[in-house]
C-alpha cells in the first residue's frame, strides 16, 4: 500500500519506517526543512534504539522517502497519517490541536481518489469528527474517510512495540475504511497480533485511559512508598506481593520520583479537561496529576534530608536526566523540578546522561557536565541517581566513594541493595525503604 505520513517526530517517523518495513510504501512529510534534509542524509533527529538502521534499510530499499511537499505524498497515498504534535495547550491543560486542523487542511487540497485519512497523533474524543468536518467543508466532493489510529509506543522500545503490540486499536465508522487499515496492518496477522476495530469516538478515549490508568498506577505505588518509609516495610516487595496477582500484574509498579514524558504528562491533562467540558468528574485522575507534581519537589526534599537538613554551597551529583531509559526526551523529567528545587536549596550540581545531555541543557542553567558517572560523582557532598541507565546499574562502588567528598547516594530508583551500599561505607538513601546509614551500621529507626 502507498501511504502517507505528516510529521515526522517521534510517531510519525517510527511508524514510517515500521510500515515500510512492513513492506508498504511511506513518504514521510515535514515542515521542518531542516529535520528532512537531515533523513535524507542519514540523520536521525531523535534518539531510539534501531531506528537509524531501520531507516537506512527501507532507505536504500525504496519504501521509505522523506518530502517537505506534502502534494507529493498525499494524492497517490491510500491511507494518509496525521501524526503531528499535541501538546498540551498554554494555560488551560487542552491539547492544542492547531496542527491536526492544518494537516486536515493541507490533506483535502491534496488528495485525490478515495483516501483514509489516519488520526495517529494522540487528540481528545470529537477530533475526528472535527477533521471530518474540516475536510468535507474544503472538499464537498470528495471521497474519504476519517480513522483513529492511536500510537501505543513506549520511548526507548518503540520499534517492538510498533511490530509486535499488545494491540492495535483502530476506529473507523465504516467498513470500506476498515478493510484499508486491515489491509494496512495485515502483517502484523503473522504475530496473532490482535486488532480491535471500535467506533471512532472510542478508539479516541482509548488512548487517553490507558495512559490515565498507567499513570495511576504509578502515582499509587509511589504513595505506598511514601507509607512503606515510615512504618518500615519495603515497597520493592509489596510491589511483588500485589504485582502477583494476575489482576493487577507487576508493570508500572516500579516506586520512584514521579512520572514524566512527552505522554503521561499532556495525556492526564487533556482527560480531565475533555471532562469537565462534558460536566464529568474525573476525581482520580486530577489527584493523580496533583500527587504526581508534588512528588518530584518531594523527592528534593530526600536529597536535602539525606544531606543532613541543608545542601547550601554543596555539591550534588545528578546521574540520569531523561525522563527514562533510552531516550534522550526531557520533556517533564522528574530531573528538571529536582534539580531546580536543588538549585533553590544553594546547591552546586553537577550532572551525566548518556545520551540527554544535549536536550538537557536547553532546558537547565548552571549545571556542569560531567563526561561519565565517575567524573560526575568528583568532589561530589551526594550523588542522586534519578534515572535508571543501564550504564548506572553495575557502577564500581569502591571508585564511586573514593571520588565523593562525602559517602551519601540517593538512589530514586531503588538500583541497588541497601546491604551491598553499607558493605561499600555509604549512607543509602532509597525510595520506599529506611535509609541505611553506614556510619551507624543500621537502618534509621521508624517514625
Amino acid at each position: 500500500m502507498r501511504v502517507a505520513m505528516i510529521g515526522s517526530g517521534y510517531v510519525g517517523l517510527v511508524s514510517g519506517a515500521c510500515f515500510a518495513d512492513f513492506g508498504h510504501e511511506v513518504v514521510c512529510v515535514d515542515v521542518n526543512a531542516q529535520r528532512i534534509a537531515d533523513l535524507k542524509k542519514g540523520i536521525i533527529p531523535i534518539y531510539e534504539p534501531g531506528l537509524d538502521r531501520l531507516v537506512a534499510d527501507n532507505v536504500a530499499a525504496n519504501r521509505l522517502s522523506f518530502t517537505t511537499d506534502l502534494n507529493e505524498a498525499v494524492p497517490t497515498a491510500e491511507a494518509v497519517f496525521i501524526a503531528v504534535g499535541t501538546p498540551e495547550r498554554r494555560g488551560d491543560g487542552h491539547a492544542d490541536l492547531r496542527y491536526v486542523q492544518e494537516a486536515a487542511r493541507e490533506i483535502a487540497r491534496a488528495m485525490a481518489g478515495y483516501t483514509v485519512v489516519v488520526n495517529k497523533s494522540t487528540v481528545p474524543v470529537g477530533t475526528g469528527d472535527m477533521v471530518e468536518g474540516i475536510i468535507r467543508e474544503a472538499r464537498p466532493e470528495a471521497e474519504f474517510s476519517v480513522v483513529s489510529n492511536p500510537e501505543f509506543l513506549r520511548e526507548g522500545a518503540a520499534i517492538e512495540d510498533f511490530k509486535r503490540p499488545d494491540r492495535v486499536v483502530v476506529g473507523a465508522n465504516d467498513e470500506r475504511a476498515k478493510q484499508v487499515m486491515a489491509e494496512l496492518y495485515r502483517p502484523l496477522s503473522l504475530n496473532a497480533a490482535p486488532v480491535l476495530f471500535t467506533d471512532r469516538r472510542t478508539a479516541e478515549l482509548t488512548k487517553y485511559a490507558a495512559n490515565a490508568f498507567l499513570a495511576t498506577k504509578i502515582t499509587f505505588i509511589n504513595e505506598i512508598a511514601d507509607l512503606c518509609e515510615e512504618v518500615g516495610a519495603d515497597v520493592q516487595l509489596v510491589a511483588r506481593g500485589i504485582g502477583m496477582d494476575k489482576r493487577i500484574g507487576p508493570k508500572f509498579l516500579n516506586a520512584g520520583p514521579g512520572y514524566g514524558g512527552s505522554c503521561f504528562p499532556k495525556d492526564t491533562k487533556a482527560l480531565m479537561r475533555s471532562a469537565q467540558d462534558y460536566g464529568v468528574a474525573m476525581r482520580i485522575v486530577e489527584s493523580v496529576v496533583a500527587v504526581n507534581d508534588a512528588r518530584k519537589t518531594a523527592m528534593a526534599r530526600k536529597v536535602v534530608k539525606a544531606c543532613g537538613g541543608s545542601v547550601q554551597g554543596k555539591t550534588i551529583a545528578v546521574l540520569g536526566l531523561t525522563f527514562k531509559p533510552n531516550t534522550d526526551d526531557m520533556r517533564d523529567s522528574p530531573a528538571i523540578s529536582i534539580i531546580g528545587a536543588l538549585q533553590r536549596a544553594g546547591a552546586r550540581i553537577r550532572a551525566f546522561d548518556p545520551v540527554g545531555m544535549e536536550q538537557a541543557k536547553k532546558e537547565l542553567t548552571d549545571v556542569a557536565y560531567a563526561t561519565d558517572a565517575y567524573d560526575c560523582a568528583h568532589g561530589a557532598d551526594a550523588l542522586v541517581l534519578i534515572t535508571e541507565w543501564d550504564a548506572f546499574r553495575a557502577l564500581d562502588l569502591a571508585r564511586l566513594k573514593q571520588r565523593m567528598a562525602a559517602p551519601v547516594v540517593v538512589d530514586l530508583r531503588n538500583v541497588y541493595r541497601a546491604e551491598e551500599m553499607a558493605r561499600h561505607g555509604f549512607d543509602y538513601v532509597r525510595v520506599g525503604g529506611r535509609p541505611h546509614l553506614a556510619s551507624t551500621g543500621r537502618s534509621k529507626p521508624v517514625g
